[in-house]
């Protein structure tokens, strides 16, 4: 069967390939066993900001995974100003480099680290519009401790989780779902972090290691801080964001984007949204 994709480009044993080119076969140890990590990286309006960031990140992830990063930092940057170049020069485009294993180890259920493989896939895909708000509600499931899952890596292993989720909360009318941690404390949504904001001061969940504190979220963090906005990085329960006066969102995928609805209560995007947006984008071209 095949997709209507996008226009594809992507750098698979030291060639370019167009189109969704595969990957794996049936024995293939990632296919059957989730031994993949990926990082999402994004190119929009000419600009790919921390494009280095996410390449060094897919490496941790590896490591995380027990895989091996054989590609540099520095070659991945190289690669994907290349695949850059198959574009328009303002397309907006998700930049995912991937690592898998080929593979198994000794135990069938480890990896071979050394039949490590890996691919950088760049496609079209639209960014969001900045007046798209989204409705939220609590999810019934619960993200994984690192106890149970290798939560410090970027990998598709853990997607179904948050996947399942999305599928609940959209049989109920809403667009995302919020996840908490094993604790009851709200950790992210499924496709994003999570910010509140009340009194002028924004809050985000505390990184505990039950969900990847993004790029994007590190970013913002900072941006708001420098900017003289107060951000609070603390515990929060579930009333705390229904109280709030705004909510949003930061991700790779969408950047800094509105929520407008949280279970029955609608919102409008607010003040502080708008300047962290604003700072984002300022960085961004910068």
């Amino acid at each position: 069967m095949t997709g209507d994709w996008s226009r594809t480009w992507t750098f698979l044993d030291g060639a370019w390939h167009e189109g969704n080119v595969p990957i794996m076969g049936v024995r293939t140890h990632a296919s059957w066993l989730g031994t993949s990590v990926f990082d999402g990286a994004r190119a929009f309006e000419g600009v790919t900001p921390d494009l280095d960031l996410h390449c060094a990140r897919v490496n941790r992830s590896a490591l995380a995974m027990g895989l091996k990063p054989v590609v540099s930092v520095e070659r991945w940057m190289e690669l994907a100003a290349e695949g850059l170049k198959r574009f328009a020069p303002d397309a907006a485009l998700y930049i995912r480099p991937m690592y898998w294993a080929e593979l198994p180890g000794a135990r069938t259920v480890d990896a071979d680290a050394e039949s490590t493989r890996w691919c950088l896939s760049l496609y079209e895909a639209p960014m969001p519009t900045p007046e798209r708000g989204t409705s939220i509600t609590l999810s019934p499931f619960r993200r994984p401790t690192v106890e149970c899952a290798v939560t410090e890596a970027k990998t598709g292993a853990l997607y179904p989780n948050n996947a399942r989720a999305l599928v609940e909360c959209h049989r109920r009318g809403f667009d995302n779902a919020a996840l908490c941690d094993m604790l009851g404390n709200v950790a992210e949504l499924a496709t994003a972090n999570l910010f509140m904001a009340k009194d002028g001061v924004a809050f985000t969940p505390a990184a505990n290691g039950t969900f990847l504190a993004g790029i994007t979220r590190t970013r913002t963090i900072g941006l708001m801080r420098q900017a003289g906005i107060e951000v609070v990085e603390t515990t929060l329960r579930w009333d705390d964001f229904r109280a709030a006066d705004e909510l949003f969102t930061t991700g790779n995928y969408s950047k800094v984007t509105p929520i407008t609805g949280i279970e029955d209560r609608e919102l409008q995007p607010g003040p502080v949204f708008r300047r962290a947006r604003e700072l984002y984008w300022d960085f961004a071209h910068t």
